[in-house]
């Protein structure tokens, strides 16, 4: 048997008495990093979800304001402007005056009218077939004619006179009579032309149409001077120039009233499950940062944005593909704003269905 090797025999010894080397230690720092972010991610995910409960929101929203289309009631030229683009006017202002003088022509025109027929008035007062003489002519001429037929007729009973004579007595009388009843006719006709009628008793008929005449031609002279119907900013007023002929019932300028402020905010159909009435509602402005206003649901659209188009779509095709319409929602304004209100400023309106934010 062979000898063993003293070398490796000693090796041997010392590996059996050397420790074997310490394990590593696992980072748990780096670890607890590891678990921690998606920990916060998904608790940060959870706390916004649950914060977006009980709110819908929308940025298809936009400031909306009264608008009133100013126009002349009448026609003419633009004599004179009193304001300008974007000036501020309280209600009852001056904006423009249109040219008065044939409007003072027709004013003029009626008094002449009035003049003719209060002339006509008092004619018709003085004539004579209101005086009554004819008629007591005629009853002169009756009695006359009739005392010369009985006068005739004793002398046709004696044979003193002829036929001839006695008949043309005779028609004498029927000729009188005939005159008294055209006299009477005579005084009831001017009678009637006096009569005031029930519309308008003691008035004369024709004073009246002139005083009416002359009430219109006043109106249109007074309309010559157009005034703002509210307190606002006129806008869209580059028609309103000097010497610019105004057709009656064409806008000339538009003024945004003041104080008519809303928020029209276009809501998908799927959020107005629980909206109501009267919810709070959060306001911000794109144009403004950092400015927030409150407000509250005025009302909610009888229809959606589609129904009231021009073109409304035609769903009854083969070609039909379901869309989310939308609803047109007013928000109403809870306190007034630092900054001015413009008519068109893009928003984003957040509606709290709960209740209990503000």
């Amino acid at each position: 048997m062979a000898e063993a090797d003293p070398n490796l025999t000693i090796e041997t010894e010392e590996a059996a008495l050397t420790p074997p080397p310490p394990r590593p230690q696992r980072n748990w720092g780096r670890l607890l990093l590891m678990l921690s972010l998606p920990l916060a991610l998904l608790i940060g995910g959870g706390l916004y979800w649950r914060s977006l409960q009980g709110q819908v929101s929308t940025d298809n929203a936009y400031v909306h304001m009264d608008k009133v289309s100013v126009s002349a009631l009448v026609g003419g030229e633009i004599a004179e402007v009193f304001v300008k683009e974007n000036q501020h006017v309280k209600a009852g202002d001056l904006l423009f005056r249109i040219d008065p003088e044939p409007y003072q022509l027709q004013v003029a025109q009626a008094d002449a009218a009035i003049a003719n027929a209060q002339a006509s008035q008092i004619a018709a007062a003085n004539s004579s077939a209101l005086s009554g003489a004819d008629i007591s002519a005629a009853d002169q001429n009756i009695a006359f004619a009739r005392s010369t037929l009985a006068r005739q007729e004793a002398l046709w009973k004696k044979g003193f006179t002829t036929k001839a004579d006695y008949e043309a007595a005779q028609h004498q009388v029927t000729v009188a009579e005939e005159q008294r009843r055209l006299a009477i006719a005579k005084r009831d006709e001017a009678a009637a032309k006096l009569a005031s009628g029930n519309q308008m008793p003691g008035v004369y008929p024709q004073v009246a149409t002139a005083v009416a005449q002359r009430r219109v031609a006043q109106l249109s002279l007074r309309r010559t001077e157009v005034r703002a119907p509210a307190s606002g900013q006129v806008s869209q007023a580059t028609r309103l120039q000097t010497g610019q002929q105004v057709v009656s019932g064409v806008p000339v300028l538009t003024l945004v009233s003041d104080g008519t402020a809303y928020i029209e905010a276009n809501f998908k159909e799927t959020d107005l499950a629980d909206m109501r009435v009267g919810q709070p509602a959060e306001i911000r402005f794109d144009a403004y940062p950092g400015l927030v206003l409150k407000g509250h649901v005025a009302s909610i659209g009888a229809g959606t944005g589609s129904e009231f188009s021009v073109l409304p779509a035609q769903n009854a095709t083969g070609n039909w593909v379901k869309v989310t319409q939308r609803v047109p929602v007013r928000i109403l304004f809870d306190e007034a704003s630092s900054r001015p209100l413009i008519s068109g400023l893009s928003t984003k309106v957040t509606v709290f269905t709960d209740g209990r934010k503000r």
